[in-house]
């Protein structure tokens, strides 16, 4: 089960009137599967936590798709360099399931942030993960192996690949859907033991 709280305080601690604000300043809203939470050209205005489904982040060059991440239950996200900087974003978010998220918009953020150093350590805390994640998608893209890459997405993500459609996973990882199958078909038939 989602839970933001819980989340939140994985992060930072955070006292009980900051958890009762944050809680305050947050929406609800449900996408239906292949709706976006956000196009391209738009600024990302919201924080958003997954209740349950899951969202794919993602942009185009040229007819080109790049998928930069997948976030299901339980993950807290944004489009962060659009957010933190109010300018529009070329990432686009869009739901691959059924998708009720919580949100909290950018205003309201910084408002939090400006009442509970609490909140501000905890959002400093999480751009700083985003960050981190960010960097490493970055060097698995230059450094990693088509075949490490996948092995990697599969250990990182065992819990969601079956929710996942073979043509998502293979642009996230960068190949063709033929390459993909080529390097599932590969891993399968290893000998016992490999």
């Amino acid at each position: 089960m989602a839970d933001l709280p819980q989340y939140c305080m994985y992060f930072s601690p955070l006292t009980d009137a900051a958890l009762h604000d944050l809680l305050q300043a947050t929406e609800t809203r449900t996408y239906r599967k292949g709706q976006y939470l956000l196009r391209k050209n738009q600024t990302c205005n919201h924080l958003f936590f997954i209740n349950a489904g899951l969202v794919k982040s993602f942009f185009f060059s040229g007819d080109k798709q790049f998928v930069m991440r997948f976030f299901a239950e339980n993950v807290l996200f944004s489009v962060f360099d659009s957010y933190t900087s109010r300018a529009p974003s070329n990432c686009m978010l869009i739901a691959l399931e059924s998708t009720t998220v919580t949100t909290i918009d950018y205003d309201s953020m910084a408002a939090l942030c400006q009442a509970h150093h609490c909140i501000e350590t905890f959002f400093r805390k999480l751009l700083s993960v985003a960050t981190t994640k960010m960097m490493k998608r970055i060097g698995e893209m230059l450094e990693g192996k088509a075949t490490e890459r996948y092995n990697q997405f599969a250990a990182e993500n065992g819990a969601i690949m079956q929710r996942i459609s073979l043509g998502d996973i293979a642009n996230y990882l960068g190949i063709t859907q033929q390459s993909l199958s080529r390097i599932r078909a590969a891993k399968h038939y290893l000998p016992k033991g490999k």
